[in-house]
């Protein structure tokens, strides 16, 4: 069962003790100690692969683990600059970002920077939010990282009660 259950996940490029410590995280989604340990090993295990860290951004997002949401959307931020020689300075990075965005690396930069800003929003770091997602719409016009709707969503004036 198990062996059909990583051959699911053949695109995944990591050992298949990995692949099981995922599944695992999966199959004991509903008690979070018990999944969060196998997410953990994963980690642990690869900690510089990025498909590892997309599914634990998306494992602690969706467990409302937001301090550790971030700090994975980070390093896959990170790693992405380092591997692409991405520069720090936005000014400078920004056109880079424009002229590449169709490609897979720039485009899981663009998600995991986005995915930051939503998740400071969660935080209550609004303006931090705010910023990261004006930076994003700014290089987005077809609005595919959603930063244009945190956008809207965290500078739209409070509705009047009457």
């Amino acid at each position: 069962m198990l062996e059909s259950s990583q051959n699911k996940f053949s695109w995944f490029e990591v050992s298949d003790d990995v692949k099981e410590l995922l599944i695992l995280a999966a199959q004991t989604w509903e008690n979070t100690e018990v999944s969060e340990k196998y997410m953990q090993q994963a980690l642990a295990k690869t900690e510089e692969n990025t498909d590892v860290l997309v599914a634990a951004y998306r494992y602690f997002y969706y467990k409302n683990n937001y301090c550790l949401a971030l700090t994975t959307a980070e390093k896959i931020i990170a790693k992405i600059k380092e591997v692409e020689k991405l520069p720090d300075n936005w000014e400078e990075l920004k056109p880079i970002l424009v002229q590449r965005q169709q490609e897979t690396k720039i485009r899981l930069f663009l998600n995991a920077y986005a995915a930051s800003g939503l998740v400071l929003a969660r935080l209550g770091e609004l303006e931090k939010a705010k910023e990261i997602s004006t930076k994003i719409k700014g290089i987005d016009d077809k609005n595919d990282f959603g930063a244009g709707i945190l956008l809207d969503i965290l500078t739209r004036p409070p509705e009047e009660d009457d």
